[in-house]
């Protein structure tokens, strides 16, 4: 079965600049949602959680790769995002449970035992990087008094969502943006190192084929071509998958104005009642 993809027509505007990581901080705060530094797994792990409905699921955003090298050759000292898109995306969800989740070492390098250049490099899809972002997924549930999630991932965050997704049994959908979905197939298209430390998305494709998801794709990507998703649904052969392509969007432009309205398009299979062994 060939993979579903719908070309979304919608006219998106992108700023000519971008205001400084700090003024994106204010404006999370300004529409709810508290800072919170999480430990698990030797990091600190920094959150933006708004939880005002137990009844309701937490939708969880996670970031992107974030600053993680200088140059092709050359690791930042500081992997936290100067533009952060997750973030961008969260602020404009009005869903009653929303929670920004960064990557480790963002915004908390300092205070993270674990923080070196792997772990926002070769290793940042490692198993114990999946394993961090799960046990501050459980702390954030403990606190929401809820027990279902939602996930949303943007670039390698999304990379980190499927796999989250495929070792949880409690995610009731994935969206993902720009996704990573194939970190080998990307690293060998882009010519750069392969990842041997790293889990790789594609791998766990088929253990989320009854999973509603909706895989978001800017036509003007240059970074993640439209067919790493495709492979992806394919992998999965049949199911509760499809993809859109945004038209005008890049990989980091076109997805902040839209979001609300990509928002409202349904989820596939999304009335069937998921039983995830």
């Amino acid at each position: 079965m060939s993979p579903r993809v719908i070309l979304l027509f919608m006219v998106l505007s992108a700023c000519a600049t971008r205001p400084d990581v700090g003024s994106d901080l204010h404006r999370a705060i300004a529409v709810g949602l508290s800072r919170v530094e999480r430990p698990a797994h030797g990091f600190v792990l920094t959150t933006f959680e708004r939880l005002t409905d137990r009844r309701k699921p937490v939708r969880i955003y996670i970031e992107g790769d974030g600053r993680a090298w200088i140059t092709s050759v050359q690791p930042s000292a500081d992997p936290t995002p100067r533009h952060p898109l997750a973030l961008l995306l969260a602020i404009e969800d009005r869903t009653p449970n929303v929670v920004y989740l960064a990557r480790p070492c963002q915004y908390s390098r300092s205070r993270s035992r674990n923080c070196e250049p792997a772990y926002w490099t070769d290793r940042r899809f490692s198993r114990e990087v999946v394993e961090a972002m799960n046990q501050v997924i459980d702390q954030i549930l403990t606190d929401a008094g809820g027990s279902r999630i939602e996930l949303v991932g943007y670039s390698g965050g999304a990379a980190l969502a499927v796999l989250l997704a495929a070792k949880r049994k409690d995610v009731d959908s994935l969206r993902t943006v720009a996704g990573n979905l194939d970190t080998e197939w990307v690293n060998r298209y882009h010519r750069v190192s392969p990842m041997p430390e790293s889990l790789n998305p594609i791998d766990v494709a088929e253990r989320l084929q009854g999973l509603p998801q909706v895989h978001y794709i800017g036509d003007s990507d240059a970074v993640v071509r439209q067919d790493v998703a495709g492979r992806f649904l394919a992998r999965q052969q049949q199911g509760c998958a499809t993809v859109i392509a945004v038209r005008d969007a890049t990989h980091e432009t076109g997805w902040a104005a839209a979001w609300p309205a990509l928002l409202e398009h349904p989820l596939p299979c999304a009335d069937r009642l998921l039983i995830r062994e």
